[in-house]
């Protein structure tokens, strides 16, 4: 006989976007939820991650609201050596398994189907027993899914792999157990710079690397990203400097030429241009292991990858009978999807709503749902989504989108106040000086960045005026057509 549920919340997927908002709705509502995610245990992408990842940013922007992720500790040694910690991949997986456990089943207000899918129309299906499940969501079915979060474990590579040739995943790489002559890194993301310094932490020479990079791209500057008080004077002159780079910017080109010259962001070559930004980031000392790597093949997407050399869109490369082992770091772990209404009839779509910051996003969202009946209208004008960038136009798009929205967020003190205690609010509420308790200090601080951030909208419309007149493409300088040719990027162009 098959199961019949009735739930307040359907959550279609346990990884990190899901479990941040479903933290939020038990903490400020009493609604019952029902969870379904295909993996074993939550965490989503994280469970298949490679063994090596770490996280780029610090362990305060990840996870969910109500529990620390880590200690708050400040490194002592390595390439983050006197920053904020970042969590590895065991801590990640054992921090969500914990939250699972100790707070959603123990509220007994969330129930729990793993290795399963929701199939869209009503029904939970277990991949293992095929059984299915009816569910009816009486408030909105959340999807945590649509951010199509990849590592390369979840995709075959987007190149051919021809006999003959050894290609492996990051996590394959690292149980590795026989030598090769050269190391192929095929990727130049997050991925890729993990994969170059794990290769090279372990004691292979860097001259035995080849490193294959479509585009090079603008790197954040970790020690900007820091936050709480210790770095408050650190970040508020970083934040002076974007400012001042935004507002004396005529043209794109000359935003990011700016922020090279305030080291601001960090390129990998001097001599090469950046033309993509996925929002990767690293410090100085990570920046000058990465420069040791000198083979650095920049002959656009790999095409093939064979048992002599590798085949790219604008050349070859042969490796004179060595032995190669390719890692294939190239899945779109940020995918720029088309934006969506968050909110609609009877469902949620989780998004970004500021750069590159999902599980904050998820828990704004939970919020906003949480707090009041509002209409969707409403609810959707204070949760734009913004995409992830793949170039410096997108930044400059995302950018402007994420000040309009905080224009509307500081006129609201309800959502101010959630920031102040909300530990996943720090891109917005714990990087720099922060903003004071209620009171009138806090008023005329709001005041103050509501000034500041009018002129950097009516600065940004004009860089976006600039974008329209010559055109996307022409500032695209040297990008591929193909990393642009996909539908989907296509309705993203046309959205934002």
């Amino acid at each position: 006989m098959t199961e019949e549920l009735e739930t307040d919340y359907l959550v279609v997927g346990a990884g990190g976007m899901g479990m941040a908002f479903v933290d939020t709705v038990l903490d400020e509502s009493d609604a019952a939820i029902v969870m379904v995610d295909r993996y074993d245990l939550p965490g989503g992408h994280w469970r298949v991650a490679y063994d090596y990842v770490k996280l780029h940013q610090p362990s305060d922007y990840y996870g969910v609201n109500s529990l620390e992720l880590g200690s708050g500790d400040i490194d002592d040694s390595g390439h983050n050596a006197g920053l904020l910690e970042l969590a590895n991949l065991s801590e990640i997986r054992e921090y969500y398994e914990r939250v699972m456990r100790k707070k959603f089943l123990k509220s007994g207000r969330v129930r729990y189907f793993p290795n399963s899918e929701y199939d869209g129309a009503g029904a939970i299906v277990n991949l293992l027993s095929g059984e299915r499940t009816q569910v009816r969501a009486t408030r909105r079915v959340v999807d945590s899914t649509y951010m199509n979060v990849e590592v390369p474990a979840m995709v075959p590579p987007p190149f051919k792999v021809a006999e003959g040739a050894t290609v492996v995943t990051p996590g394959e790489l690292s149980r590795t157990n026989m030598p090769y002559d050269r190391y192929v890194v095929v990727g130049g993301g997050k991925t890729g710079i993990d994969t170059v310094l794990w290769l090279l932490s372990r004691g292979l020479p860097s001259d035995r690397i080849t490193w294959v990079m479509p585009r090079d791209a603008w790197l954040f500057r970790r020690e900007y990203s820091q936050t709480g008080p210790r770095f408050a004077e650190l970040c508020d002159k970083a934040s002076d400097a974007w400012v001042d780079a935004w507002m004396g910017a005529s043209t794109p080109t000359e935003f990011f030429e700016k922020l090279d010259a305030a080291q601001w962001l960090y390129r990998l070559s001097d001599q090469v241009r950046p033309t993509a930004f996925r929002s990767a980031t690293v410090t100085r000392s990570e920046l000058n292991m990465l420069r040791t790597v000198k083979d650095v093949v920049r002959q656009g997407r790999c095409v093939e990858a064979n048992h002599a050399g590798i085949v790219l869109k604008h050349g070859s490369r042969e490796f004179g009978g060595e032995s190669v082992l390719y890692v294939n770091c190239t899945a779109n772990g940020l995918a720029r999807v088309a934006p969506v209404p968050v909110f609609e009839p009877g469902k949620i779509t989780l998004q970004s709503i500021t750069q590159a910051q999902q599980v904050y996003g998820a828990s704004f969202i939970a919020h906003i749902e949480a707090r009041s009946d509002d209409d969707d209208a409403i609810k959707n004008a204070l949760t734009v989504p913004v995409p992830h960038p793949y170039d410096e136009v997108d930044f400059i798009h995302d950018s402007l989108s994420e000040f309009r929205s905080m224009q509307l967020w500081l006129q609201d003190a309800d959502i101010v106040e959630w920031w102040q205690n909300a530990r996943l609010a720090g891109v917005v509420a714990r990087i720099g000086t922060p903003i004071p308790p209620a009171g009138p200090e806090r008023e005329s601080a709001i005041e103050e960045r509501r000034a500041v951030i009018a002129k950097l909208i009516e600065h940004g419309e004009k860089l976006e005026a600039y974008i329209a007149s010559a055109g996307r493409d022409a500032i695209r300088t040297n990008a591929e057509t193909e990393d642009y040719a996909s539908e989907v990027f296509e309705a993203v162009k046309g959205a934002v």
